[in-house]
Order: structure tokens, then C-alpha cells, then sequence
């Protein structure tokens, strides 16, 4: 980190203060200190969070640790033996009570953290180098000739910057912005559409987040209480896990018709819902579901939808990560982790020495090179979990069969959880960086043999 008064060696722009844009403002000023100047523009006028409950994996603590914010991170997470941490799966589609089918194990359980917790420590750790500004939706940029960007506002104002990062969520106007204003020879015309508009899955997830006492009044002896559980049906399933240190419950149902994946969606994408309507969809699950949703409060109904997989995420010196490059389904319950790895490693490269300004194009494209093609690889695997959960009540050998096969398939689709991690992709990209700029291949920086446990 520099301690020199020099003027910063460049201006980057983050769109979104969401969980990605702001581990990427940590990032960069922690590795960077005043060298960088980053404003952080967020479309509402506080720094919030949507959703209520995110799993900190293994990979998604290693970036804590480097960051030096992992021991705020475990006082806030949900405090219970691993057994309990790592999901277990029923089948739940059955009226008089369901049965476990199986469990993941990890090699490091997750923990689990409510989002607001996370935005909060976040918060704390933003950097000097970093101005925040509020109400600041942006509609659409354009590049100057000397090679910045003027960005333009709802509002009607406008700010300049050399480096635009889009953290903007799945509908990303950077994303639009970048697809549309793209040379024609870059990618095909025919599919801007396509790259730019996300797309409808066919499924509605129910949220609500309550009281564990409640549910504790209702049923005290419900799975749910203390453990992270996934109750599954054909194209039903709804899961479950504490959060807030075990005084709340998160709870995400999801009902799915695959008929109507890639469809326009007509309507609000996320609106209020009565407790009535979402307990009415799962009529035909076990006990435990139907307490459990009896409990919910305020829930909301969200149309889920997915960025396509994109040919590129950078282009010049702009870039995209999070939800705004690789929306993805929840079953793999890794979205909010894969845009802190992304972050992560973005920052480390922003803020590498070998960065000029000149040099940010080739850091992007490193960035692109690492990251691009493993977040698609987990989008896929999400949603073929999803696939694969869609289940039902087996009643010969043959569907009992069936279901060992589906399990296997599942824990097989799961095994990058304990492969790699960001800060190996971020020396891997390191290495790309000095490749690309003439730097040479020698060592960047020592990793972390392994994270503490949460």
C-alpha cells in the first residue's frame, strides 16, 4: 500500500454498492491504499442488501481472511456444530412426513450470515480513497476520445471516470451499455439481445425471514430450527437455515415450470405476497414444511431470472462482475459468493504495480480469463442441481435406485466447493497480467495455507 501524496494513477468507477462492489472497494483500498481513487455509485440512497440469508463457504472465507475482516465475520455468523451447517436434503413431497435423503459434506462447513451483517462489516471497512453517492441509478455511459467515460444518471447529472466496473445486478445497465456500444466485428448482432436482457427461469422464489422463537412455538422440535435443510418435491422445494446467530430463520421456497423458462415475463419482478400463498403451494409437503411456512412474515415473491452466458466481461476498460455478469439460480447457493470472488480478484489486479492506466486493459482481460469461464462453470452446475432435485416420492426399486443416482450427482456437482479458491485464481491472473505486460512470471505474494474454520 502506497503512503506517498501522489495524485491517484487512475479513477475507477463502481456501479452498485451491493456485496460485490463493495468488496471490491475494500479490495482495492486495502491493496492500493490512495493510488486508486474509486467512487462508488448506489442507485438508492443507503448502502442496503436484497434477500436475507448468504452462505460463507470455505472459498468465500479465504477472502475474508485476507481482507482481514474474518473475525467480524465469524462473531456474526450462526454459531452451530458442522453437522448442522452443511445442507441435508429431504424428501418432503410426502403429507404424513418425509425422510433425509442425504447430506453434503464439506471439507470446511459453511457458515451462515445475514446479508445486512455482511453489508455492515463491509461498510466499516471502506477506504478514505473511496466517495460514496447516493441515488445514482446509472442509465447509460459513453466513451470519450481521450479514453475516460462520462457516466449519465437518472437524475440527470453525470460524473467521468477511467475505469467503469459494473456491479450493477442482473439488470445491468453497464452490461446493456457495453453489449449495444460493442464493435460489431467483437460479436455477433444477432445476439446483443440476447447478452443484454436477462432471462425468466420459469420459477418464483417465496423469501421471509422471522423469528426462530416463532417457529420454536409452533413446532419446537422442527429440523429447520437448527440446521440448513433443503425440502424437496417435483419442481417444490424450499430451504431453509438460521441466521442472526440462530434468532432468525431464512426461508427461500421455490416452485419452477420449466414450460415457461425463456418466456417473457409480464409484471412486477419482485412484489408482496400474502403468508396464505405460499403455504397453499406446498398443500402436499410434510408437516415440517407447512409449520414452517405458517411462520413466515411480509413474504415477498421474486420472477428469477438469469444473465446468459456472455462471450466476454471486459472490454477496454470497462468490466463487469457479480449478478451483472453471471446471474445465476440459487440451487448451488453460491451467487453472492462468486461475486466476492470476483471482486477479490479484480481488485488485486487493479491495484497490482504493474497496473498503469494503459496497463488496465490487459489486467481486465486477466480478470476475464480467470474468472469468466469458472463462474459460467458454476452457473451451469447450479442449475443442473436444480435439475436434479426435482424429485419424487420413490415407491419400487427401480425410483429408489433413481434417487442414489440423483444423490451422486449432486455431491459430484458440488466438489469445486472444496477446490481452488480466489486467491489462487488471483495469482493465477497475476501471472497473466506479467505475461501480458512484459512483467515476467516471478512470485506475486505468498497464499494462506488454509482459512481458519468459522
Amino acid at each position: 500500500m502506497s503512503l506517498s501524496s501522489a495524485p491517484p494513477k487512475f479513477r475507477v468507477a463502481i456501479c452498485g454498492a451491493g456485496i460485490g462492489g463493495l468488496v471490491l472497494a475494500v479490495t482495492i483500498g486495502k491493496f492500493a491504499g490512495n493510488d486508486i481513487h474509486v467512487d462508488l455509485y448506489e442507485a438508492h440512497d443507503a448502502i442496503s442488501t436484497t434477500g436475507a440469508g448468504v452462505v460463507v463457504s470455505r472459498r468465500t472465507s479465504e477472502i475474508m481472511q485476507e481482507l482481514g475482516m474474518l473475525d467480524e465475520i465469524s462473531r456474526a455468523s450462526t454459531k452451530s456444530p458442522p453437522s448442522n451447517r452443511s445442507p441435508k436434503h429431504r424428501i418432503s413431497n410426502v403429507p404424513q412426513g418425509g425422510f433425509e435423503w442425504f447430506q453434503v459434506t464439506f471439507e470446511t462447513a459453511p457458515s451462515h450470515l445475514h446479508r445486512q451483517n455482511l453489508v455492515d462489516i463491509l461498510k466499516q471497512y471502506l477506504p478514505s480513497s473511496c466517495n460514496i453517492h447516493f441515488n445514482k441509478r446509472l442509465t447509460h455511459y459513453d466513451k470519450q476520445s481521450p479514453g475516460s467515460h462520462i457516466l449519465h444518471f437518472a437524475d440527470g447529472s453525470t460524473a467521468t471516470t477511467d475505469v467503469l466496473i459494473g456491479a450493477d445486478g442482473v439488470r445491468s445497465s453497464v452490461r446493456k451499455t457495453l453489449f449495444e456500444t460493442l464493435d460489431r466485428n467483437v460479436v455477433d448482432p444477432s445476439k446483443i439481445g440476447h447478452y443484454t436482457y436477462p432471462s425468466w427461469t420459469g420459477a418464483f422464489l417465496y423469501r421471509s425471514v422471522f423469528s426462530a422463537k416463532k417457529l420454536e412455538q409452533t413446532d419446537p422440535n422442527n429440523i429447520a430450527l437448527k440446521s440448513f435443510i433443503l425440502f424437496c418435491g417435483n419442481r417444490k422445494r424450499v430451504i431453509s437455515y438460521p441466521i442472526s446467530q440462530g434468532t432468525l430463520i431464512n426461508v427461500v421456497a421455490i416452485v419452477t415450470d420449466e414450460q415457461k423458462a425463456g418466456t417473457p415475463f409480464e409484471g412486477r419482478w419482485v412484489s408482496d405476497v400474502s403468508s396464505e400463498e405460499v403455504q397453499e403451494l406446498y398443500q402436499d409437503f410434510e408437516p415440517a414444511v407447512k409449520n414452517l411456512l405458517k411462520c413466515c412474515e411480509n413474504p415477498t415473491r421474486w420472477a428469477l431470472h438469469v444473465v446468459n452466458e456472455l462471450p466476454l466481461s471486459a472490454y477496454d476498460k470497462v468490466v463487469l462482475i457479480g449478478d451483472a455478469c453471471h446471474a445465476m439460480t440459487p440451487y448451488s447457493a453460491a451467487g453472492a459468493g462468486q461475486a466476492i470472488e470476483d471482486a477479490f480478484v479484480l481488485g488485486r489486479l487493479l491495484a497490482h504495480p504493474l497496473t498503469t492506466l494503459d496497463h488496465v486493459p490487459a489486467a481486465l482481460k486477466a480478470y476475464q480469463d480467470v474468472r469468466l469461464p469458472f463462474t459460467q462453470f458454476v452457473a451451469r452446475e447450479s442449475e443442473r442441481t436444480g435439475d436434479v432435485l426435482n424429485v419424487d416420492v420413490p415407491n419400487t426399486d427401480q425410483e429408489h435406485e433413481e434417487l442414489e443416482i440423483r444423490k451422486e450427482k449432486v455431491l459430484g456437482q458440488l466438489k469445486w466447493e472444496d477446490e481452488g479458491g480466489a486467491v489462487a485464481d488471483w495469482l493465477e491472473a497475476a501471472i497473466k497480467l506479467r505475461e501480458s505486460v512484459g512483467g515476467g512470471t516471478g512470485n506475486v505474494e505468498p497464499i494462506h495455507d488454509s482459512p481458519p474454520k468459522l
